[in-house]
């Protein structure tokens, strides 16, 4: 028996160490899940506070509950640590690193080439390393690959290298992670073999693709189909601004139809570590084989222009009654970039605050899930939704919709309101004060 055929029985007897490098929102829920399938995980962040709080045993992702991650503690399941020669004694290696854009909307796989790096000082035969990081089709085959054989190892014949994409949708409380089907493919079919013997134990099903390259692209459709449809939802919303109808009872009829209509809603801007970024991906990748992506660009001019115009249509409501952006109190209602998570990446909130700052708004924010962020230099705490604070302010802008926020009492207490996501649908009383995106 060789070295993967050994890897493969371990992992069908959960004897194989697994090790997740980057313990955030996917490496973090990946974790607990192997963990509860009886599996040793070691966990691998340049993050000490991190690190800190698995090993006290608690949970700083509102999707793992702190109760899950004592527990695998407890079992000596589960540990975490800075120290990346840890890696050495993994059987099967999770790469779970952010891959961001840079300020010229390139791919920025720094955090992975750190994370690659760390491996390849320590691949030995009978490892199987996963990447489950979003990046361009070609990045594993054309990155990983290389980098590890350069140790005098051979990919498929002694060890294996495979992707398999994250799908995991923060404060989603129909899915877990394990109902979600796992896309892998690998390098060789031996490496998609080995993988999937990986993933079965912790989703229900698993979906094998014929490369790495495929598995790639997959993830990139999906979340690119999404960016899609939401900028044909915001083009939507502009021209039914234009035409002066109701944009959320367009969608809603049409959403009606029991076939050929999918409903996408429109929004203040695309947010998140997936929507914004993974159509740039693919259309930079494109680029380079001299291909214009024109669906995805469309897409993009769409969603990133409707920080502007939301500014620009509060700056109307104030307007309205002859108030000056320049001066009004401005609070913005949900700064997250989705409803009930209090993740800021990506959050269009705070390019409608920068321009509305920038024309001399004085800005407030209340989100129950952040308590405070970064904005222009300083730092802003979470307010709360008091009467004297409704009604001090000149106009609430709502950005994102929370399902613990009275919104009757907004309505009933804020002098003006501008609803970016319709939040204010089921509201009955006081409508005459509410504009809608």
């Amino acid at each position: 028996m060789n070295r993967l055929e050994e890897l493969g029985r371990r992992i069908e007897a959960r004897e194989a160490r697994i090790g997740i490098i980057g313990l955030g929102y996917v490496g973090l829920p990946l974790a607990i899940e192997f963990a509860r399938a009886g599996f040793d995980v070691t966990g691998f962040d340049l993050d000490a506070s991190k690190v800190a709080a698995i090993e006290a045993g608690s949970s700083y992702i509102e999707d793992v509950p702190a109760e899950h991650v004592a527990l695998a503690r407890a079992n000596g399941k589960l540990t975490a640590t800075m120290d990346f020669s840890a890696l050495a004694p993994c059987d099967v290696i999770n790469v779970c690193v952010p891959t961001p854009l840079t300020k010229t909307k390139d791919p920025d796989v720094s955090h992975i080439a750190l994370a690659l790096e760390e491996i390849r000082k320590r691949i030995h035969a009978g490892q199987l390393v996963i990447l489950g990081s979003t990046t361009y089709p070609g990045t594993t085959q054309e990155l990983f690959v290389p980098m590890l054989e350069s140790s005098g190892l051979s990919v498929g014949v002694d060890f294996a290298v495979a992707f398999a994409p994250e799908r995991i949708d923060p404060a989603n409380q129909q899915f877990a992670v394990r109902d979600v089907p796992k896309v892998v493919g690998g390098a060789t079919p031996l490496c998609t073999e080995l993988v999937a013997k990986v993933y079965q134990h912790i989703f229900d099903e698993i979906v094998p693709v014929s490369s790495t390259q495929s598995a790639e692209m997959v993830k990139l459709l999906e979340n690119t189909f999404r960016a899609i449809n939401i900028g044909l939802a915001n083009e939507i919303a502009l021209m039914c601004d234009r035409l002066g109808l109701d944009v959320w009872e367009v969608i809603d009829a049409a959403a009606t139809k029991p076939y050929g209509f999918m409903k996408f809603l429109p929004g203040p801007g695309l947010g998140g570590h997936c929507i914004p970024v993974d159509p740039t991906y693919l259309s930079w990748k494109m680029k380079s084989l001299n291909f214009p992506a024109r669906f995805i660009d469309l897409a993009t001019e769409i969603n990133t222009g409707m920080p502007v115009y939301v500014a620009n249509k509060v700056g109307d409501l104030l307007n309205e009654d002859r108030i000056a952006v320049n001066g009004a109190r401005v609070l913005i209602l949900g700064v997250a970039y989705k409803s009930n998570v209090s993740d800021m990446r990506e959050s269009p909130a705070l390019d409608v605050m920068r321009q509305l700052s920038e024309k001399g708004a004085a800005i407030d924010y209340s989100d129950p899930h952040v308590p405070e962020i970064q904005f222009d230099g300083r730092q802003l705490k979470h307010v709360d939704l008091t009467d004297e604070v409704l009604a001090g302010a000149d106009v609430v802008v709502i950005i994102t919709e929370h399902d613990n926020v009275d919104y009757d009492h907004v309505v009933a207490t804020a002098g003006r309101i501008y609803d970016t996501r319709n939040a204010t649908r089921n509201v009955t009383a006081n409508r005459e004060k509410v504009r809608k995106l």
